[in-house]
């Protein structure tokens, strides 16, 4: 009998690390993945593959790989037909879409894409660049960059590049003209994969987790103390889309509350509940949260 295994690509490069990071708040914890291109996952149905996001799509597409992980900006380069489990709101630096931007120097005479009319354009984004200027109808000529791209703005008219924050462009003294495609993580699948049970199962799983674990990112757990009768103050207190866990303690006048909430309020919320009469106030970093 034949073993049941998933081949699953995982990013090297730029994603390396955050998919390692998110793999492990979900669960999987990756072992050699700085020596091998073949790490280890501990789980045994589970077998690693390291790729570049570049070629993650083709290789997925062709079935070389069960499924892998990619950005929306590189299937769109290759033309990829997968199936697009779930994205995956996280990047190398945050949890926002990543751009392909257009830009020139600023000390440059463009102001609008159509002043790159009859231009050079260099980018590692080749066909989704002809694309967007064939969509415009704005005739260019698109060259492939071997990386470094920044470095080619002044030696060309105008370069494709991919910024997160745009802070590395404006060190460089480069503007953004437009916006060409943003891009946020994906999870894929091969078609035929994921019409196998097993597959399709374990790929399903694996993307619960990892969108649980995204989501924690950005929460926390609160637990409280309080007396009864505070009970309506301290609900007008919490966010009020949120349903706390309210549960009897052994002093017959008092109640614990246990709440998730977004970590962003909590240095506001933890005093106005200490002074609305809580106490035994408790925050905690959560792994994963399932809706």
């Amino acid at each position: 009998m034949t073993e049941k295994i998933l081949k699953l690509g995982i990013p090297a490069g730029s994603l390396q690390n955050a998919t390692i990071e998110l793999f492990d708040k979900a669960g999987f914890h990756i072992l050699d993945s700085k020596r091998s291109y073949l790490p280890r996952i501990d789980d045994g149905q589970i077998q690693l593959i390291m790729l570049r996001a570049q070629e993650m799509s083709r290789y997925v597409e062709d079935g070389v790989i069960d499924a892998g992980i990619t950005g929306y900006d590189w299937i769109m380069e290759n033309g990829s037909d997968v199936i697009e489990i779930c994205e995956l709101a996280y990047s190398k630096a945050t949890s926002n879409p990543a751009k392909w931007v257009l830009v020139v120097p600023d000390e440059s005479n463009v102001k609008s894409i159509k002043d790159l009319a009859g231009e050079i354009i260099a980018t590692e984004l080749v066909n989704v660049t002809k694309k967007y200027f064939a969509d415009k109808n704005i005739n260019v000529k698109v060259e492939f960059s071997w990386g470094a791209t920044e470095v080619k703005a002044r030696l060309v008219d105008a370069i494709v590049e991919l910024t997160e924050t745009g802070t590395s462009l404006r060190a460089n003294n480069l503007r953004i003209i437009d916006t060409v495609i943003s891009s946020t993580t994906r999870f894929i699948a091969n078609k035929q994969a994921w019409d196998d049970k097993f597959k399709r199962e374990k790929i399903e799983n694996i993307s619960i987790l990892l969108n649980a674990a995204i989501e924690a990112r950005s929460k926390v757990g609160l637990k409280m103390n309080i007396k009864k009768d505070a009970l309506e103050t301290i609900l007008q207190i919490l966010p009020a889309e949120k349903s706390p866990t309210v549960s009897s303690l052994a002093d017959p006048d008092y109640i614990a509350i246990e709440v998730i909430i977004e970590d962003e309020i909590e240095r506001s919320l933890v005093p106005a509940l200490k002074r609305a009469g809580a106490s035994g106030i408790i925050t905690y970093p959560l792994n994963k949260v399932i809706h």
